[in-house]
């Protein structure tokens, strides 16, 4: 939980001992986790699940924000690229490419579910099999 206890923390399923970037993995967590509570506002919870199994590591991070558009969604992972709807809310545009390029580095996949005015959802899946196997 952050100070203020709007990060809920779940584990569905415990990780053993994986093998990942370190500094991949924050960057992706960090990212993540700062652009929900940008994007929502003051009060509302921001929720973080981690399950595991024998061949992934699935990391969910689910707020009650302002959405993303449809029309803006197909282009949510290009540089410089910012929604319509986050007013003066501050930011470079850059944040999800450094975490899709980050997710790409561990083989992973990243995936996301918005729906405007109620909130967005961003799944990353990294397998723990080929962790060990980073491209730099």
């Amino acid at each position: 939980n952050d100070a203020n206890g709007r990060v809920v923390f779940t584990i569905q399923k415990p990780c053993g001992d994986v093998l990942v970037d370190e500094r991949l993995l924050r960057q992706i967590l960090v990212n993540l986790l700062s652009n929900a509570l940008k994007y929502s506002p003051a009060q509302a919870k921001i929720h973080f699940e981690l399950t595991c199994d024998e061949i992934q590591a699935t990391f969910r991070i689910r707020d009650e924000g302002i959405g993303i558009p449809p029309e803006d969604q197909e282009r949510l992972f290009h540089a410089f690229h910012r929604a319509r709807n986050v007013g003066s809310i501050s930011g470079t545009g850059l944040g999800l490419v450094i975490v899709q390029r980050a997710v790409q580095a561990h083989g992973g996949s990243i995936d996301f579910e918005s729906q405007e005015g109620v909130g967005t959802a961003f799944t990353v899946t990294i397998p723990i099999s080929s962790s060990a196997d980073l491209v730099e």
